[in-house]
């Protein structure tokens, strides 16, 4: 079944395509982040409906998915957490603190790869994932639960980050 995109969604991409009037080449990153913003994940549907609206080939299209980190090719549990692992994130405790959402949201991260970062929780409530940079060196660790940004987030703090984030 191909992938349906709803007529709302496909406006904005049509608008944001005609910022891009020399090359439509140029519109796959606006695309491709409107597309993982409605369906949480870019699908190898999502990867040939790009292509096809742009037109270009799938491969093309597929290698700016698998270069950017920000782009998930799997769904994520209902509620995403991101954790930097940067530096001074990681000096932070950033580690401690993924072990700790780990823990608390029953979370296996042993058979992660580059290739399938995220880690997910046995009923699909939590999924996680490391990330670089969330630009708050200064309020280290930092993570985002969904697109909510939290600041110094020791391990004594996540039962209460994950109490504002319910499955």
């Amino acid at each position: 079944m191909p992938m349906q995109i709803p007529a709302a969604l496909e406006a904005k991409i049509d608008e944001a395509i005609t910022h891009y009037p020399v090359s439509k080449r140029s519109a796959v990153l606006p695309v491709l982040h409107l597309l993982q913003e409605h369906f949480r994940y870019l699908s190898e549907e999502a990867v040939n409906y790009t292509a096809q609206k742009l037109g270009l080939e799938p491969i093309k299209v597929l290698e700016v998915v698998t270069f950017y980190p920000t782009f998930r090719q799997e769904a994520p549990g209902k509620v995403h957490i991101r954790v930097c692992r940067t530096l001074a994130c990681a000096m932070a405790g950033s580690y401690e603190t993924m072990n700790k959402f780990c823990e608390v949201a029953n979370i296996d991260r042993s058979h992660l790869s580059h290739h399938h970062p995220i880690a997910k929780s046995p009923d699909g409530s939590y999924s996680i994932e490391f990330v670089e940079c969330l630009a708050s060196c200064g309020s280290a660790p930092v993570l985002l639960v969904e697109d909510e940004f939290y600041e110094k987030v020791t391990t004594d703090k996540v039962s209460e980050v994950l109490a504002k984030h319910p499955a």
